[in-house]
């Protein structure tokens, strides 16, 4: 089923009545809108005068709504999401643990080669200089030791905004577009991955005593480039604009509802993702040898 993305960057007060999110103003308690609780896949939180009922975050919680809380600065600070996602749960996670290391190298290989094709793909969609990136894809080794994602990014970003652009988190604009798209798509892997019964915590690859969500950062490498996509997208269509305004968080948040093709299939990005999920899990147990990741239509 497709889900819907909700963005609330007013005062609200949020409630559960008749398995509906009702979106009231809270001074006049005007019902200013409502949403099924099982259509719900992502709920953004943009404003410190929102009310939420405890009994909506429990219905949330078990319809495994992802909920993002924004901070001061109006960037995405916090994710809720349920502690069980699946039945199966302490068997999966054991599975897991129990992955060995040749296994999350050739997993890491080919999260890469497909981050690398989707950046290749951006670039050529966006008619610029992406031939070099054939031969960075043609060279990733197990577990990336020559560090190809690395020299391909070094291209990627130089011919996707310009020679002397660098790519931070903290750094200068468009930085702070493309930051708050990936957190979007982080809060949607890190979803997914609950969902199917996997630990957030333990990477293929990501390995940090700090980041609760290794393995969404891993899983998500190859999705970036679609973020990529649709922030070029609004630059293009936005060059004088650079705070983050309620227009681009909407624009962003189309993400989860954009179609990929995955395993052959045309999916939304949301779908895909659960499905990206599931078939590491697979490859956990031996059933798979491949991560399904999604290509452009």
């Amino acid at each position: 089923m497709i889900t819907r993305s909700i963005y609330i960057g007013n005062p609200a007060y949020l409630k559960l009545k008749d398995e509906q999110m009702y979106i009231m103003e809270p001074s006049s308690n005007e019902m200013k809108g409502k949403v099924p609780v099982e259509d719900l896949g992502l709920l953004m939180l943009d404003h410190f005068q929102i009310t939420i009922s405890h009994q909506l975050i429990q219905k949330m919680m078990g319809n495994n709504v992802v909920v993002v809380s924004c901070d001061s600065h109006h960037l995405p600070h916090g994710i809720m999401l349920p502690f069980y996602g699946h039945t199966e749960h302490s068997d999966r996670v054991k599975d897991q643990l129990e992955a060995s290391e040749p296994l999350k190298k050739q997993l890491w290989k080919q999260t890469i080669e497909c981050k690398i094709e989707n950046q290749k793909e951006v670039l050529r969609r966006l008619g610029n200089y992406f031939e070099p990136m054939v031969d960075y894809q043609r060279n990733v080794k197990s577990g990336d030791i020559t560090n190809m994602e690395g020299i391909a990014a070094q291209h990627y970003w130089k011919y996707l905004i310009s020679l002397d652009f660098l790519r931070q988190r903290f750094g200068d604009s468009p930085n702070q577009f493309f930051n708050f798209g990936y957190a979007v798509l982080r809060s949607i892997v890190a979803r997914s991955i609950v969902e199917t019964g996997l630990l957030p915590v333990l990477g293929i690859f990501h390995k940090n005593k700090y980041n609760p969500y290794c393995l969404a950062d891993d899983l998500m490498e190859p999705y970036r480039p679609f973020v990529d996509l649709l922030v070029m997208d609004w630059l293009t269509k936005n060059p004088n604009i650079e705070e983050l305004t309620k227009e681009f968080k909407s624009h962003i948040l189309q993400i989860a509802t954009k179609d990929v093709l995955i395993e052959g299939k045309t999916r939304p990005l949301l779908v895909a993702v659960k499905t990206t999920a599931t078939s590491l899990y697979k490859c956990y147990t031996g059933e798979k040898r491949l991560i399904s990741y999604p290509e452009f239509k």
